[in-house]
């Protein structure tokens, strides 16, 4: 019911192959690389990287942004469903007393990467140059860390569903900090309105709507007509819609489709993050997932090639501010935080749990990958110092080795399915 493994190896292994041919192609044709990632695709468009050309907003549709600003919406998308789903569903894991010591540790592994990174920064007299990338090191990658957990604590370890907690609110953590804190432009709120104006229409029309007139009829005719008839494109237009609306309001538009998730039919109850035991739900949510699955796989191995081509003599402080920040916060602020929570205010580890895990689970925690890539993308202009911060969450891998040393130096048992 809970494995999660077939659909994690292919969405990993995609992504890394990408990101290994951008390495490659970037560091032996840097010319060629760059001229792909900028392609024009249309110039002059309602969608694309914004300029001004004679006062007015003019937009570029480029390769980059369609992969990094339209497609990489249904990846945050799925994430946020996975979100939504632990946070309402009955089961679902972020509900309750359990999900507690999680979420706070959650919090240390985001607050200790920040004082890392800006206190390095400050002590290498480079904090006026790389501050606004203070967020690229709070990031979780939740499919790496789940493959290097298993190899460290093995598959039924209960620190395992702890990383998929920790990892799930991380990125929670991360939508909102892109949303507020890096807009992609000059804000104007009021384009939200229809973004949530759509959320709310597609919500009431498509959703409540129809269950209202099905009260007390349990054939429920009218959902059933909207499910099979109208099926997903009602929640596609909208979703359209609320893209739209994040773009010209200066807010990333990667993050469009999240007002339009909660509107959408779901199932009654969880059975964890990512479970495969989904798919045989036929809610619309989860049927929706089952059908962007292998597209967002593809746009992973599209957003790996064209977000990893770093050439290694971009490797400046910048790397190692985003290196310590993952390496070297991410595990603190996870153990000492996470120390509170269960010790200090009484929250407790789940059983089969010590200390010793949740600071071998913070180094695991410490792979950055996807979204500090993505994060860095955005913080910083294409330059040298958005390479060099890009290689340093490319160089986060080096916390799956740093894990396993530390699971055997600290004994830490490997536990079956």
């Amino acid at each position: 019911m809970y494995r999660v493994w077939n659909f994690v190896t292919t969405y990993s292994l995609l992504l890394i192959g990408g990101a290994l041919i951008a390495l490659i192609w970037a560091n032996i044709s840097p010319n060629s690389y760059h001229d792909i990632v900028e392609l024009v695709l249309i110039d002059d468009f309602i969608i694309g990287h914004a300029h001004e050309v004679g006062g007015q907003i003019h937009r570029t549709l480029t390769l980059h942004y369609l992969v990094n600003d339209v497609l990489m919406a249904l990846f945050f998308a799925i994430a946020a469903k996975e979100v939504w789903e632990a946070i309402i569903l009955e089961e679902g894991s972020l509900r309750g007393s359990k999900a507690v010591t999680p979420l706070i540790a959650t919090l240390g592994g985001m607050l200790g990467p920040v004082a890392v990174y800006l206190g390095l920064a400050a002590v290498l007299g480079v904090y006026s140059l790389v501050s606004q990338g203070w967020a690229i090191p709070t990031a979780t990658d939740i499919a790496f860390s789940y493959l290097v957990g298993r190899m460290v604590f093995g598959a039924g370890h209960p620190a395992i569903r702890f990383l998929l907690l920790l990892a799930i609110a991380d990125d929670a953590g991360g939508l909102l900090i892109l949303a507020v804190f890096y807009p992609s432009g000059e804000l104007a709120p009021e384009w939200l309105l229809l973004s949530f104006g759509a959320a709310a229409v597609v919500f009431v029309l498509a959703n409540w709507l129809p269950r209202h007139l099905d009260r007390g009829n349990q054939l429920r005719p009218n959902s059933t007509w909207v499910r099979k008839v109208l099926s997903f494109w009602p929640y596609l237009i909208a979703g359209c819609l609320s893209w739209y609306g994040f773009q010209e309001a200066g807010i990333h538009p990667a993050l469009g489709l999240l007002p339009i998730v909660p509107t959408i039919p779901h199932a009654d109850r969880g059975f964890g993050l990512f479970a495969e035991a989904e798919e045989h739900l036929h809610d619309l949510l989860n049927t929706i997932e089952h059908h962007l699955k292998y597209p967002v796989e593809i746009i992973l191995l599209f957003f790996g090639l064209l977000n990893a081509g770093v050439e290694f003599s971009a490797i400046s402080e910048p790397t190692w501010l985003v290196m310590g920040g993952l390496l070297i916060g991410k595990p603190l602020g996870i153990l000492v935080i996470g120390w509170v929570g269960a010790r200090l205010l009484g929250f407790g580890l789940p059983e089969g749990m010590t200390m010793r895990d949740v600071f071998v689970l913070g180094c695991v925690a410490a792979i950055g990958f996807t979204v500090a890539l993505f994060v860095a993308s955005v913080a910083f202009d294409a330059g040298p110092v958005q390479d060099a911060a890009k290689m340093g969450a490319l160089f986060s891998f080096a916390a799956a080795g740093i894990s396993l040393l530390a699971g055997k130096l600290l004994r830490v048992q490997k536990v079956g399915h």
